[in-house]
């Protein structure tokens, strides 16, 4: 689980290179991925994508359980 504060801006790695998933590190520089920036709503422990499959990025969708 992730913990996100409200307010605060991050960087969620789009590219999957990153060694500090799931945020971005700079790992896409070079390549077509960009990391998608989002400002937390509020302060909570959510679930962030590491498979890079969700359809509703930052967040997990459980994407990567489909066959």
């Amino acid at each position: 689980m992730d913990k996100l504060e409200k307010g605060k801006t991050y960087a969620w790695c789009s590219c999957g290179k990153s060694d500090k998933q799931p945020w971005c590190n700079g790992a896409h520089i070079g390549t077509e991925f960009t990391p998608t920036v989002f400002k937390a709503d509020n302060d909570e422990t959510t679930q962030l994508c590491r498979c890079k499959k969700t359809k509703n990025p930052p967040y997990c969708d459980g994407s990567h359980a489909e066959k």
